[in-house]
């Protein structure tokens, strides 16, 4: 019985912190919220026990009506404890406040009122078999049903932590600043597996309470959660069969078997405490030399023609071809500011990825080239402003980036680049100031939804999805993909099958493109960093954008990866998307952008092209003196 209540509330903090990365101290709360619901919606009235207990509700309800609203209830809880994070707090405060969260919910049941019988509790609950406590002569049975429920809520788990969804969830949590540069809604997919987590705490906090007929605040403390967050640890993060044999292993054998053990079994105080050491032992050595686990979180394998976990496909030619022509040689200036890290024009003509006649850009069916719904620019700024207590560091700013076009932007560190690129993006909120793109304004947009509109950005170190394969990192740049709607929840993979096909058949396109497809079942982390540098401009392209800006790319390549990075630029140049392109290297400047935008100190000091540039005083005047 403590095997299967144990292994639903762990799922659902496995889904919370192994899946989506929300590690929540309080989560022991979810699985006490479920067996007090379930106490209260099946108690008769306080009064027809002589009012010896006092709670509130005494619905009396049928055990599987209840069952079904202590679910409810602990998706609504879940949710409202998910609300903590709302604003994308960091990981670590935001554990602390879900044990903040925790305390307060164990403090208001221990308080002396008419809530839920304050510090005794509740007693005398009915389990689902019509009578009252453990000792009823039904225990295998009521054992039976919990394992056919734990049987049932697998099944349910896994449209939440495998497939499309599972891996959106498994980016949020490797890299959330990633997930929201290509239009993932963290705070959303955090929310929703919290909710799916606090149903699956309060189902079994309601099957436990039913079982030992009663529920006290001594039984949900904090060292609960840490049974449970070991039992994930050590089972295998993220992976569900893991947790299966982390709970065999830590709550069942450790804390319960212990007692048994002959010289403790007269101890019990004892056998709990040998419990905890170990217990605590076992995650410290787990963290240390195997942070997998016993069962790995085991990531699907994609193949030229199958997908081995899920279905059978056979690839398709790309949906678009864009013809690139060969781009002549560009005279180089002799001056100091066109250094550009060893990139020759003949390296650049010699096309070491991609062809110089022509790149298959795939898209999905029926999505044409990107191209603006508007006349005017695709990007406007004007007069945004971004302080830092008394620095402005970006200072009224104002530029026109227009679509299908490649247009730089330049400075001296400190210029208020990196800054503006945040704040164009969604990662700053401008003081004042107003950015239209596409012809609608989205200065109070989140990040996200810039990135759905086509707004998409790299940046400046590359991110990816560490613990995702390459080509998970480019499958989850999918827009709006239907397996993270209701439906696809509901329907599965029969819904959202024959979209994944497509999806995966424009990742393996471009893989190809790239010379990247060799490393395609290859973790991400294990990449060099020009590779992982070229992942995330594929992943970028995976979004199908209308503007990439790009935050100082060759940052950290070597010459040889800064050549390949922009031999790919080029030859993405003539796909109708337009580039806004932060850097450095100001050879790369003068070679890709029409037109370039000069900032220095927070401001916009000129635009026009590198030429025109060069022989201002005022521009020389600020990289000599910055």
């Amino acid at each position: 019985m403590y095997f299967a209540t144990d292994l639903l509330a762990a799922w659902g903090l496995n889904l919370e912190y192994g899946v989506a990365g929300v590690l929540n101290f309080g989560y022991i709360a979810c699985v006490a919220v479920g067996a007090y619901a379930y106490g209260v919606l099946t108690l008769p009235s306080p009064a027809v026990n002589g009012n010896y207990q006092h709670y509130v509700l005494g619905l009396h309800l049928e055990p599987a009506a209840a069952f079904v609203i202590v679910i409810v209830v602990g998706c609504v809880f879940g949710g409202l404890v998910g609300l903590v994070g709302r604003h994308r707090l960091r990981p670590d405060y935001q554990a602390i406040m879900l044990l903040v969260v925790a305390a307060v919910a164990l403090a208001v049941s221990e308080a002396d009122t008419a809530l839920v019988n304050g510090n005794p509790g509740l007693t005398l609950l009915p389990n689902p078999l019509g009578t009252t406590g453990p000792t009823a002569g039904n225990g295998w049975v009521y054992v039976g049903i919990l394992l056919a429920i734990c049987f049932a809520g697998y099944f349910v788990l896994r449209r939440f932590s495998d497939g499309p969804l599972g891996r959106s969830l498994r980016a949020v949590r490797d890299d959330s600043d990633a997930a929201l540069a290509i239009g993932k809604d963290v705070v959303g997919l955090r929310m929703l597996a919290q909710v799916v987590g606090g149903g699956f705490g309060a189902l079994a906090g309601g099957l436990l309470a039913a079982f030992i007929g009663a529920w006290a605040p001594s039984a949900w403390s904090f060292s609960e959660t840490l049974s449970l967050l070991t039992a994930v640890i050590v089972g295998g993060v993220a992976s569900n069969y893991g947790v299966v044999a982390g709970v065999i292993l830590v709550p069942v054998v450790l804390q319960q078997l212990s007692q048994f053990v002959p010289g403790l079994n007269t101890r019990p105080q004892l056998a709990a405490d040998i419990g905890w050491m170990v217990t605590s032992a076992l995650t410290i050595f787990f963290i240390w030399f195997r942070p997998t686990g016993i069962v790995p979180d085991r990531r699907p394998r994609y193949g030229v023609g199958r997908h081995r976990r899920v279905w059978s496909y056979a690839p398709e030619p790309a949906n678009m071809v864009v013809d690139v022509p060969v781009h002549p040689p560009v005279s180089r200036a002799t001056s100091p500011m066109n250094a550009d890290s060893g990139v020759s024009q003949a390296s650049l003509d010699a096309g070491a990825i991609l062809t110089a006649t022509s790149f298959a850009l795939p898209r999905r069916p029926g999505v044409p080239a990107p191209t603006p719904s508007f006349a005017g620019p695709l990007l406007e700024v004007s007069d945004v402003v971004v302080r830092f207590g008394g620095v402005r560091a970006v200072d009224g700013v104002s530029l026109q980036v227009p679509a299908g076009a490649v247009t730089g932007l330049i400075g001296p560190n400190g210029a208020g680049k990196s800054t503006l690129v945040n704040a164009l993006t969604g990662f700053l909120r401008p003081e004042s100031g107003r950015i239209s793109f596409n012809g609608q304004e989205i200065s109070d947009q989140p990040a996200h939804r810039r990135a759905r509109a086509g707004l998409v950005r790299s940046f400046q170190l590359s991110r990816q999805f560490s613990r995702l394969s390459v080509i998970e990192n480019l499958l989850v740049g999918r827009q709006s993909h239907p397996a993270e709607s209701a439906l696809g929840i509901a329907l599965g993979l029969r819904y959202w099958k024959q979209a994944e096909v497509e999806n995966v058949d424009r990742a393996w396109e471009l893989l190809r493109a790239f010379d990247l497809h060799a490393k395609a079942n290859m973790t991400a982390s294990s990449l060099s960093g020009g590779e992982r540098r070229m992942v995330e401009l594929m992943r970028a392209l995976m979004t199908e954008p209308k503007m990439l800006v790009l935050d100082e790319p060759l940052a950290g390549l070597s010459p040889a990866w800064a050549r390949r990075f922009e031999e790919a630029l080029m030859q993405l140049r003539s796909s109708g998307i337009g580039f806004f392109l932060i850097e450095h290297e100001l050879g790369i400047i003068e070679r890709q952008c029409q037109e370039v935008v000069m900032m220095a100190r927070g401001r916009v000091l000129s635009v026009g092209t590198m030429e025109e540039l060069r022989m201002q005083p005022e521009v020389q005047a600020a990289y000599v003196m910055g």
